[in-house]
């Protein structure tokens, strides 16, 4: 996928305990600070086509150029996060690619013969899509709208990192309406 849509960007890890997952990335991975969200505003969530109402916690924190995304299914709404738990998997379940040019890009995964499984949006230009089609086993691959104000959080979070000191592990995700 590189080839057709740059460096990966996120590494998405379904977890357990995200709490406990946002302890174990800071203090024994020293990745952080990580900003979370209990419950992220996902609007237009299609699953295989249908439309649900879920509940995820989500913690994101980067390493270097590279974002690391915690997730975890606060409901039973059909998702790839759930199919990849109901498989008996936690760790490693996506791998993102972000661009500012969304619907190009997701016309270049088609034509690769890609089809949208799961997708949605986080605020205003935050759309996503996540692929039936996986790269490693249990492992998808996600396209993920990043202008305006996810993408200026996106570089907040990333600017945060760089000589974080461990210092505030977890703080709030900031409000989109106000990036």
């Amino acid at each position: 996928m590189s080839r057709i849509l740059g460096p990966i960007r996120q590494l998405g890890f379904v977890v357990p305990d995200i709490e406990d997952a946002m302890r174990h990335w800071s203090e024994v991975m020293g990745v952080g600070p990580f900003f979370y969200n209990p419950r992220v505003p996902i609007a237009e969530y299609t699953f295989e086509g249908s439309r649900y109402e879920p509940h995820n916690s989500v913690a994101l924190a980067n390493s270097g150029y590279v974002q690391v995304e915690l997730i975890q299914c606060r409901n039973d709404v059909p998702s790839c996060y759930r199919e990849f738990v109901e498989a008996g998997n936690w760790g490693l379940q996506h791998t993102a690619y972000w661009t500012e040019e969304y619907d190009r890009d997701l016309a270049l995964m088609e034509a690769e013969g890609f089809r949208v499984k799961m997708s949605g949006q986080v605020g205003e230009n935050g759309r996503f899509a996540y692929f039936d089609r996986e790269a490693h086993p249990g492992t998808c691959i996600e396209l993920s709208e990043v202008k305006g104000p996810k993408g200026r959080m996106f570089d907040m979070i990333r600017d945060a990192a760089q000589g974080w000191d461990g210092r505030d592990r977890v703080r709030p995700f900031p409000d989109l309406t106000k990036i």
